[in-house]
């Protein structure tokens, strides 16, 4: 084999790698099903260059979103520097930062409030809590794990992600509803949403279960995903507030830069505000 040539053996370390630096299991799993696109793509001798590396940069840009590029182009940076091919990285796609956000990603309240009863009528209880714990907190969906019966008890909880650790107040009537439901299950201590087999929901079946509901609900596909109700609820805050800072903080974002994101809005709303500041004369 060549001194330059990739190996299954190392994408095998580099999956150790992740672990130890404490990554999500589905982090792990997107950066090495990344690092693998990029094993498959190699010639049939496997030799890592700049060129190989530039090459799939160019067929990337050619097939996919440039947002889903860099993210495939993040991951394999993080793998050519683990293995000591550094050098060989290249840049990601530039990207002109936009201020709005796409009005057919952006779920409206009145379509979460149907995708709550519909949830309610398909599934039960379980999601629809769900679907609401998720909005009313801005947790990541693979976040739900640390909402248990005791921080129920307490009134917060403690979420640990990517080794930073932030504590979010839980609302009071999410915390009565929640303990109700647990009372109604058995659960007496641990996460509150469990699958069949006694174990944290997985964030695929969570995505899986709330596309179903899409036609029940009235709403676009393209709106229905876990992710988008920590948008909501970030709109919804900064609305409130206006305050990013403490948005950030409980996000858990380490950059304000990443917050304004998820405070966009649709260019129709901004139209609406430019109307109300009656400065034409």
């Amino acid at each position: 084999m060549k001194e330059n040539a990739l190996n299954k053996q190392q994408i095998d370390s580099y999956r150790d790698h992740l672990v130890r630096e404490e990554h999500s299991p589905e982090t792990i799993k997107k950066y090495i099903r990344d690092v693998q696109a990029f094993f498959e793509f190699l010639p049939a001798d496997k030799t890592v260059s700049k060129e190989a590396v530039m090459a799939y940069k160019q067929r990337l840009g050619e097939r996919y979103r440039i947002s889903s590029a860099n993210s495939m182009l993040a991951a394999l940076r993080s793998f050519l520097q683990f293995i000591g091919r550094g050098k060989c990285r290249v840049k990601l796609f530039r990207m002109q930062c936009s201020t709005f956000r796409d009005r057919e990603k952006e779920l409206s309240r009145q379509e979460y409030a149907r995708l709550i009863k519909a949830a309610q009528l398909r599934h039960g209880d379980r999601l629809a809590l769900l679907i609401q714990t998720i909005c009313s907190t801005g947790i990541r969906v693979s976040e739900h794990r640390f909402i248990t019966v005791e921080s129920l008890k307490a009134g917060n909880a403690q979420i640990t992600n990517k080794g930073r650790v932030r504590t979010i107040v839980l609302p009071k009537e999410l915390c009565r509803r929640l303990l109700q439901y647990c009372g109604k299950r058995g659960i007496c201590t641990g996460p509150v949403f469990l699958s069949r087999g006694g174990r944290p929901m997985n964030r695929s079946n969570i995505w899986a279960q709330m596309k179903q509901l899409c036609g029940a609900a009235g709403a676009a596909p393209e709106k229905v995903f876990p992710h988008n109700l920590r948008h909501l609820f970030a709109l919804t805050f900064y609305r409130l507030e206006k305050d990013i800072v403490r948005l950030a903080d409980i996000l858990g974002h380490a950059s304000v830069e990443t917050t304004r994101i998820y405070t966009f809005t649709c260019p129709e709303k901004h139209t609406r505000a430019l109307s109300k500041m009656h400065l034409l004369l």
